[in-house]
């Protein structure tokens, strides 16, 4: 815990020359309670980073995932975490949006530890329950991964779509054989004796990524920026403190368990895990390099109907915090 606070204190010092005293600046930030952006914003809160960073949060919770897409859409708040590829397609359709990378934590494709299905080719003919729609991103990594082996899973297995939580429900109960789901839920399977057949993450690099894209990240409209833009890079770097707290003190996971609610101890410590390896830590060049591949891979599979009337990703989606790309 000293270790925490001396880095932390460290971390205010280093900051403080970059955010001279100024004005307090109000951010509306919307979160959903059951996602890990409420763990970032609980770090936020007990440390005290935003008063810190001269800025008052107000937060606004949201129900759902479209809730939250409805409120950056509507202006009812400033910032909140969404969905790259929703962005992109907002963007193809005329929406101005931009995007910075928060996480690239994504789901699995998961069978029981002693199910015969061991690679791609063994679920030819299975039942496999996808989390989500027929356009769900990861579904469409993973199906244009087996495209890549020869193996066509729309064809070649039998499909069940649902919500996260009803096809977690099915794998458990036997009737499917394997399940793509959400990580979270990928955790939680893990303690239950399932094992991953391929992560999502894996499938991104066999699709000729070099990393895994972040595929959640800080969503706000062009128009804002515009205006607050030195607020905004105040608090992507109070939220990277925050993620470095979480990267570096398990203490830090210790106080968040009230909002984890994990089941047991090797919940909480898988769901710590899988949070921290989805922590971005490239530059937003980078990013957009491998974002470009996968953008072009999807729009080939998914269409119009997925990502908008656009083939290639709009230049402009990401949200550099300098001034000038590259810096």
């Amino acid at each position: 815990m000293r270790r925490t606070l001396a880095w932390l204190a460290a971390l205010i010092l280093v900051l403080a020359p970059v955010l001279p005293a100024r004005a307090t600046e109000t951010l509306r930030v919307g979160f959903q309670a059951t996602g890990t952006f409420a763990w970032v914003l609980d770090v936020i809160r007990r440390h005290d980073l935003a008063r810190q960073a001269d800025l008052e949060l107000q937060t606004a919770e949201f129900a759902s995932t479209d809730a939250g897409k409805l409120a950056i859409n509507s202006g009812s708040v400033d910032i909140a975490v969404s969905d790259w590829l929703w962005v992109a397609r907002e963007r193809a359709l005329g929406a101005k949006l931009l995007f910075y990378p928060y996480s690239s934590a994504v789901g699995a494709v998961m069978v029981k530890a002693d199910s015969p299905v061991k690679q791609f080719d063994d679920l030819r003919g299975k039942v496999l329950a996808v989390a989500g729609g027929p356009i769900d991103k990861s579904w469409l990594i993973i199906r244009a991964a087996a495209l890549r082996r020869g193996i066509d899973l729309k064809r070649e297995a039998s499909l069940q779509y649902g919500a996260p939580p009803l096809m977690f429900q099915k794998l458990q109960q036997g009737e499917a054989d394997a399940g793509l789901n959400f990580w979270n839920f990928c955790a939680r399977l893990e303690t239950l004796g399932y094992r991953s057949l391929i992560d999502v993450r894996d499938a991104e690099k066999e699709l000729g990524l070099k990393q895994p894209v972040a595929m959640i990240g800080y969503v706000f409209s062009e128009q804002f920026a515009a205006g607050h833009r030195d607020a905004i890079n105040r608090f992507i770097r109070i939220a990277q403190a925050a993620n470095e707290l979480l990267r570096q003190s398990d203490g830090e996971w210790d106080a968040l368990r009230p909002l984890i609610k994990a089941e047991d101890e090797a919940t909480f410590t898988i769901m710590r895990e899988r949070t921290r390896e989805g922590m971005p830590y490239r530059s937003i060049d980078e990013e957009a390099s491998d974002a470009r591949v996968l953008f072009r891979t999807l729009a080939q599979i998914g269409g119009a109907e997925l990502v908008g009337p656009a083939g290639e990703l709009d230049a402009g989606l990401y949200y550099y915090p300098s001034a000038t790309h590259g810096e």
